[in-house]
């Protein structure tokens, strides 16, 4: 029995750290949780950047709260203890992926000098307030290292909001708040130091009536701060070096300040614009063209008006250019979270395949029209088919009064001049006069966004061909027997290119049995060849004798006596 319960708890043994690494997940950095943890530490950071530096110049401050400020220094020193530990668990990616491994992490996170710095906001400085006594609250300035938390939450905040322009405009006034508040503290020490009440520019003396309350210390200093660092004047002059020195560092801060409010304020106001650009479109462009072409003012005032319309209601024309830097997938999911729902009330194309319908949607193309505009008439050549997404249009007589429909959101027209449909009547010219009642936004889809969509889904494309030639049935505009000789003539011409095809695939065969007889026609004659050589070099060669001449040179004479062949005749 021994023996097994040893069995059993070497077995459970490994089961407990299991548990254990469950209840400590690993964070992961772009996550909503570690999200939502930088800005839980950016409580204590900001009580440690505003508190430490207030208690330490303004000692009824720090005397009169002391128990509070243990509480709360103790809190924040818990939470920066805590972020370490959620150092540990945070993963990195590693080409892309995430890292799980916590030895990993701790590895990476350990060689880093945030890690240092972590470690050394947390030294219990405060721990000399056994000799010093509890009212240095400067022993703990130390915490101030971990303001890069701070920074890496305004950051994630700012990715994250929806309105990061007026989040940069709050991040910029809490910078100047606290820069406003140190200076305070620190003008308000300094005047201690010289001491109060001993010229104009330095605190008043508190004894006088209402200048020994605490609100009225901090905010006699605040304000003084505000004018230096505002450059709005209307301060003492300074009487001593001292004071000389803190007005010159002010002025010197209030310059660089200047320039980075200003810096800011021209980067949130450029964004702006450049939102409203990439959002909206540009109408001073189409102002001075019209103005230089003189056009008349009742179409100019048109076309501001439909300018105008769209500002004010924040209606965008331009969606693929701003969705245009995402990825195809991703961008296909935004476009389908926005207009599938408008696409799929299409009668034709209801019952599609989704990844067809998610291709449609990317073509859409939005479009407003103006009051009294006509989006098509009667005749016209109908080369895109329109969904109503919002406003009221009618289908109106030639004289563009009488009235005999009205259209409204969810509906839609000229369907079935995009598809090619045997037998219909009307072909692909407009059979009606469709005109805007007031502001109508409308998606459009053209016919080639069709075709080459279909394209790649033939099914769809047959399913979609029925479905509009039932709508033209029920039209009575649907010509059966043209439909009848088209697909006569259409199947004629498939037969003659089926045989065309059969009789090219016999020339094929027959070309290539006459490539191989000719191949091998061709390797019999240089095998023939390659024998007769061997052949002709076995033979002997002949032997032949130049006669000379009476002076013993070589004589030219006959053919007959110039050269004689030695040895038997």
């Amino acid at each position: 029995m021994s023996q097994d319960s040893k069995v059993k708890t070497t077995e459970s043994s490994p089961s407990a750290p299991s548990k254990a690494r469950k209840t400590l997940p690993v964070l992961d950095p772009s996550g909503d949780y570690y999200y939502w943890w930088l800005n839980t530490m950016v409580f204590p950071v900001m009580y440690n950047l505003i508190i430490i530096v207030c208690r330490a110049c303004f000692p009824d401050l720090q005397h009169g709260y002391l128990i509070v400020w243990f509480v709360l220094d103790y809190t924040s020193d818990l939470l920066y203890l805590l972020d370490i530990l959620v150092r540990f668990h945070t993963g990195f990616l590693d080409q892309g992926i995430l890292v799980e491994d916590k030895s990993r992490i701790a590895g990476r996170y350990v060689r880093t000098s945030s890690f240092l710095l972590d470690v050394v906001s947390l030294v219990p400085t405060d721990a000399a307030y056994v000799r010093l006594g509890p009212h240095i609250p400067t022993l703990r300035l130390n915490r101030f290292l971990r303001v890069p938390r701070l920074f890496e939450a305004f950051d994630r905040t700012e990715t994250r909001t929806a309105y990061p322009n007026a989040f940069r405009i709050a991040k910029l006034m809490l910078y100047i708040f606290v820069v406003i508040h140190w200076n305070s503290c620190l003008y308000f020490a300094l005047s201690r130091y010289l001491g109060f009440g001993r010229d104009a520019w330095v605190y008043p003396d508190p004894a006088q009536p209402g200048f020994e309350r605490l609100r009225r210390q901090y905010l006699y200093s605040f304000y003084f701060s505000t004018l230096i660092l505002t450059t709005v004047g209307d301060t003492p002059l300074p009487a001593r070096e001292e004071e000389y020195l803190f007005m010159v560092g002010d002025f010197l801060l209030a310059v660089m300040g200047f320039a980075t409010i200003m810096g800011s304020m021209s980067s949130v106001i450029y964004n702006m614009n450049t939102a409203d650009a990439a959002f909206y479109p540009d109408h001073a462009l189409v102002k001075k063209y019209m103005k230089l072409h003189h056009v008349n003012r009742r179409l100019e005032r048109r076309v501001i008006d439909w300018y105008q319309h769209l500002q004010i209601n924040k209606k965008m024309t331009n969606e693929v250019a701003i969705l245009q830097h995402l990825p195809e997938r991703l961008r296909a999911e935004v476009a389908v979270s926005v207009h599938l729902s408008t696409l799929s009330r299409v009668q034709i194309f209801q019952n599609c395949e989704a990844s067809l319908l998610e291709e449609l949607v990317l073509k859409l193309q939005p479009q407003t029209y103006s009051p009294g505009e006509y989006v098509c008439r009667k005749g016209d050549i109908g080369r895109e088919m329109y969904i109503i997404r919002e406003g009221q249009l009618a289908v109106v007589a030639d004289d563009g009064v009488t009235q005999y429909a009205v259209l409204g959101a969810g509906l839609y027209f000229g369907e079935i001049s995009i598809i090619n449909i045997k037998g219909n009547m009307s072909g692909n010219r407009r059979t009606a006069n469709i005109k805007s009642l007031g502001y109508s936004d409308l998606f459009c889809l053209s016919k080639e966004d069709l075709r080459e969509v279909l394209s790649e889904y033939p099914q769809a494309q047959t399913v979609m061909e029925e479905k509009g030639r039932e709508i033209l049935l029920k039209m009575n505009k649907l010509d059966v027997n043209a439909e009848a000789a088209e697909i006569a003539l259409q199947e004629a011409t498939e037969s003659r290119l089926k045989g065309l095809d059969q009789q090219l695939d016999d020339l094929q065969t027959k070309f290539a049995r006459l490539l191989a007889e000719l191949e091998s026609s061709a390797l019999k004659i240089a095998y023939r060849i390659e024998r007769l050589e061997w052949q002709t070099r076995e033979w002997p060669m002949p032997e032949y004798v130049v006669e000379a001449d009476d002076e013993g040179e070589p004589g030219e004479g006959t053919s007959k006596d110039r050269e004689k062949p030695l040895g038997p005749q």
